[in-house]
């Protein structure tokens, strides 16, 4: 399953990749989740393995994340392309998931944020996931949303319902 959601931010390029790039402000805008700590390397690098609990309801999720692009790799200055990409790959029971973040500045005070998400199944999850493709891009819409809140008026997700 593969689905691309887009959304544009109020803030410049350079400002947007800081924020989403920094594990402290990830509680603040990802809704669910529980933890997120590096297993080796360093948070957000290239290579680096880290251990992700997301709870959605009464499901748990658990997973190995690792991060798999990262450009440019210090996120100070505005790449000469104009692009920020970071990308991700998580392994959890029944689940093999990437994805594909590319912000690219809309104006001297816009980004436009496009997320590429592709899922693989096996086991029972195999047979159902089909089924919750709307309930899979509306999540990341979500997310989506939540950290364009943070970013432009400091909205904490742990302080909101729903």
């Amino acid at each position: 399953m593969k689905y691309t959601v887009s959304i544009e931010i109020a803030l410049p390029l350079e400002r947007v990749a800081q924020l989403l790039a920094d594990p402290a402000h990830l509680p603040m805008w990802l809704r669910g989740l529980v933890l997120h700590e590096p297993i080796s390397g360093l948070h957000g690098q290239v290579g680096t393995e880290s251990r992700v609990v997301l709870q959605t309801g009464q499901q748990t999720m658990e997973g190995t994340e690792t991060i798999t692009r990262r450009e440019p790799a210090d996120l100070h200055g505005i790449p000469s392309d104009g692009v920020v990409r970071f990308e991700r790959e998580i392994v959890a029971e029944g689940m093999w998931s990437a994805a594909r973040e590319r912000l690219t500045g809309a104006g001297p005070a816009t980004t436009r944020w496009a997320s590429e998400n592709e899922y693989r199944f096996s086991g029972p999850m195999r047979l159902v996931a089909p089924l919750m493709r709307g309930a899979f891009r509306k999540q990341s819409l979500r997310h989506m949303q939540d950290f364009k809140a943070f970013a432009e008026h400091g909205t904490d997700v742990r302080g909101a319902s729903g």
